[in-house]
């Protein structure tokens, strides 16, 4: 049995499409979706990441806006520029690319976006929403798999989910929205003694763990739905993940490649969060 390959390149694009006609529609009654993304620093990933995220919004119809700050910007500054964009009714979604330097807290620059601004869904009033079910801005990468789980119409509800990994940003709200979706969840890390034992129990695996091809065909049951959420490059410059693939396409239903997997469902769903607050500013604005 060789893995049906999940492609998150070709999802991404239908969704896109979904998103462009949503734009355009938003632009003839006047409100034209716009992206503040702020990048400090000089760091290549990150440029590159932005870069990445500007392209993928003028493709579709969005207004981006870039601004950039020198590595050594004070932390009131950039805070002073976030409650700025705040007030601005032509930018809908804000994003602070990370990491940032250690001079700058995280947690401040999260925290002082506006919840209706958070595209990234970082924000606590956001994530706390998330926690009970509301309906909110939900956190970009784990958004995508339960989209990608969707296209692909791959059951959560009953099924027992495994998340190795627990950050802020993809761990956490990944396990939370299989939750959500009904699924069992148990959450694996660093600690975590004995992982074989608890990933080759997984009917969905999703590793988000960092570290290059860890999950082997040997953590995997067979037939599990694996998502592999890592991105790593060696000396010659290649991407790949988390989980070695080439040995767990072998013992998996459906995997995820990468690249091409939940790398471009992650910007997909940031236009799509950004297009949602432009239809809550118009909403908002026509009373309703």
């Amino acid at each position: 049995m060789t893995a049906e390959i999940i492609n998150g390149k070709t999802i991404s694009q239908e969704i896109r499409k979904g998103l462009e006609k949503e734009v355009a529609a938003l632009t003839e009654k006047g409100v034209k979706p716009g992206l503040a993304v702020i990048l400090v620093g000089n760091d290549p990933a990150s440029r590159t990441y932005v870069a990445s995220k500007q392209k993928s919004c003028r493709a579709i119809g969005i207004e981006s806006m870039l601004v950039e700050y020198p590595e050594d910007v004070m932390e009131i500054e950039l805070l002073d520029k976030i409650r700025e964009l705040n007030e601005d009714d032509r930018i809908h979604g804000i994003l602070v690319q990370l990491p940032l330097p250690p001079h700058i807290s995280d947690k401040k620059v999260i925290e002082t976006i506006s919840p209706e601004k958070d595209v990234d869904g970082f924000h606590p009033v956001n994530i706390g929403k998330m926690m009970t079910g509301q309906d909110t801005f939900l956190p970009c990468t784990p958004f995508g798999v339960m989209k990608m789980l969707d296209f692909m119409d791959l059951k959560v509800e009953g099924k027992h989910a495994v998340v190795i990994g627990r950050s802020n940003i993809v761990g956490k709200p990944m396990g939370q929205l299989l939750l959500n979706a009904n699924a069992t969840v148990t959450y694996c890390h660093s600690r975590t003694s004995d992982l074989k034992s608890v990933t080759t129990q997984a009917d969905i695996l999703v590793a988000a763990v960092g570290k290059a091809k860890m999950i082997k065909a040997d953590h995997v049951k067979d037939g599990a739905i694996v998502i592999d959420v890592g991105i790593h490059r060696n000396d010659e410059g290649k991407l790949f993940g988390d989980v070695d693939f080439d040995e767990v396409k072998e013992k998996a239903s459906y995997i995820t490649p990468v690249p091409g997997g939940v790398g471009p469902m992650t910007i997909t769903m940031l236009l799509h969060n950004t297009v949602q607050s432009a239809k809550n500013h118009l909403n908002h604005r026509q009373g309703q």
